[in-house]
């Protein structure tokens, strides 16, 4: 099979897998109508949060993150194993692989082909992302979104803030193969909080509540 076929399965698989809504699913399963009538509209773990079924939310949490790290990891451990040269840096196939299909997974889930490409937001699947192929990188973001969600109480401004932190560290502390494909990753992750960004600077971005609705 040739490298180009390996990184085209990666990246279709790591799609399909990100691209399952499982929001959307529980809130369905749950008997909560579709998640995407209410609050922002998305399919993500903070509007399903809004339901007041805290449950819910963390499940979808945790499901939207192993979808991204799961295809990460599956196409890591099925591809060759070969040296690969990646804009003149060396690394190999089954790293390429791997941050291929999770970076596909973020998009599948961004941009879902079941819901006519209107999907989330991508924090969960690209923190799944970051744990699987560099964890130390991933827990880094975990500390910067709980510091900036607890003194902030905006999910937004901690999801983007650990977003950006993440190519930051990787140019430090990891290789520039990875710090290119975190900031792709960043960089999409900001693209889908412009509406919140913008509403941060206008004052008008809703908080993190925990109260349960009526």
């Amino acid at each position: 099979m040739s490298i180009t076929l390996v990184f085209l399965l990666s990246a279709l698989g790591g799609y399909l897998l990100g691209s399952i809504p499982f929001g959307l699913v529980l809130t369905r399963l749950c008997g909560l109508g579709d998640i995407r009538k209410i609050g922002s509209g998305n399919i993500g773990a903070t509007n399903v949060l809004r339901t007041g079924r805290k449950d819910l939310a963390l499940l979808t949490v945790i499901l939207d993150a192993s979808k991204a790290g799961f295809a990460a990891w599956l196409a890591g451990i099925l591809a060759p194993e070969s040296y690969y040269m990646f804009f003149g840096f060396i690394t190999t196939t089954s790293i390429m692989a791997s941050l291929i299909a999770g970076t596909a997974g973020i998009i599948g889930h961004n941009f879902p082909v079941w819901l006519k490409f209107r999907g989330g937001k991508g924090v969960a699947s690209a923190f799944g992302f970051i744990v699987v192929t560099q964890w130390p990188l991933g827990i880094i973001a975990l500390l910067v979104w709980l510091g900036m969600a607890f003194i902030f109480r905006y999910s937004s401004l901690a999801a983007v803030t650990a977003a950006i932190s993440v190519p930051v560290f990787a140019f430090f502390l990891s290789d520039p193969v990875h710090a290119c494909f975190y900031t792709a990753v960043a960089l999409l992750v900001l693209i889908r909080h412009h509406a919140n960004i913008r509403r941060l600077f206008n004052g008008t971005e809703s908080k993190i509540s925990f109260k349960k609705k009526a």
